[in-house]
């Protein structure tokens, strides 16, 4: 018995010594990345086998003394795209849709398909990226207003888009969209019969404790400031019409709640996750999940999700065969650094 219980405390200094040397060594990339670029505020969370680590450096803003930690509120940018396939996923698991339907009779009324697009364009296609709809130009909004680009962007602009296109020029491949995932909430909102806030508000954000994830009002103390890659001072976007496909403000811990429920099968968000992983869409470049990326290696399979807003930049990433997760949130619009960060300690740690 003796030799059990001391087998047993051997274990789990084991696991404890495991669990700090990631962090350990997390924390140094994160502590060298920053010693070299201080001008970059960065926010960092990991999840190992239910157990939570965060690690931060830099301030709010230039201007401030308040250090930035866990629940510093950072732009998560099109990670609200993994969000809102969740949401997908949830309807599909309360039967107010298959993923194989075809969008044309869950749009408002005020889409009208043209012929040679109906029966044609899959909900599992909006959400991997490959429906072949036009999509809004973001260089000419951009250069119109390049602090609030989708300011002018409403939902006639959204229905002129649609009700003009007569021929998907690359339908069935690969093609990033905003367009396609403003329809998924548009299409969530009709199912359920409630605005996308109560939708995502309810299903994921309250049921998680969420606190800080933020849909409507972004000016709380704890708000990190944008630069964007010249180092300028960015707003925070305003999505609008489009918020399904970009607008969720969070933070670290919130965002490591919600992976902490994806990792776990037996949580709703668990149960929809395991629906946006199935493979979608492939070609020789990329698998594609209900919005997440699937990379596998020899022994591995990862699910990540990249953001960019004009000021700030961020990636999730979890594997659940191994149950962890990382989110990576930067205060300045560098899609390089926060993928070289997210490579380094894959390659370094987790792999």
């Amino acid at each position: 018995m003796k030799s059990l219980h001391f087998l047993a405390a051997l274990l789990l200094l084991s696991t404890l010594s495991f669990g700090q040397d990631i962090t350990r060594k997390i924390d140094s990339i994160i502590k060298d990345n920053y010693k070299k670029n201080p001008g970059v505020g960065i926010s960092v969370g990991f999840i190992n086998n239910n157990k939570e680590y965060y690690t931060a450096y830099g301030n709010l803003d230039t201007e401030s003394q308040i250090k930035i930690d866990k629940n510093s509120i950072f732009e998560i940018a099109s990670i609200t795209k993994i969000l809102t396939s969740n949401l997908i996923a949830q309807a599909v698991i309360d039967h107010k849709i298959k993923t194989t339907d075809y969008i044309d009779g869950f749009l408002p009324k005020e889409y009208i398909l043209h012929e040679n697009l109906r029966n044609k364009i899959k909900i599992s296609d909006l959400a991997s990226h490959q429906s072949g709809l036009p999509d809004i130009d973001f260089g000419k909004l951009i250069e119109m207003n390049q602090q609030q680009p989708i300011s002018s962007v409403t939902e006639k602009t959204l229905v002129t888009i649609i009700n003009d296109c007569s021929q998907l020029k690359d339908y069935g491949k690969y093609r990033y969209s905003t367009i396609g995932y403003t329809l998924l909430g548009q299409i969530l909102e009709k199912v359920y019969n409630k605005s996308y806030d109560e939708i995502i508000r309810s299903k994921i954000i309250d049921p998680l404790h969420m606190a800080n994830t933020l849909t409507m009002d972004f000016n709380v103390i704890n708000r990190t400031i944008g630069h964007n890659s010249e180092g300028g001072i960015q707003e925070f976007l305003k999505w609008n019409i489009t918020a399904p496909a970009g607008l969720v403000k969070s933070n670290a811990s919130d965002m490591i709640a919600f992976l902490k429920a994806a990792l776990n099968k037996e949580t709703a968000v668990g149960k929809a996750a395991m629906i946006t992983e199935k493979i979608f869409y492939k070609d020789d470049k990329r698998e594609m999940g209900l919005g997440t990326n699937i990379m596998t290696d020899d022994k591995n399979t990862i699910y990540q999700k990249s953001g960019d807003s004009m000021g700030q930049s961020s990636i999730i990433c979890y594997n659940r065969a191994e149950n962890w997760g990382i989110i990576i949130l930067l205060n300045q619009r560098n899609s390089k650094m926060r993928q070289n960060l997210l490579n380094e300690i894959y390659d370094a740690v987790l792999k």
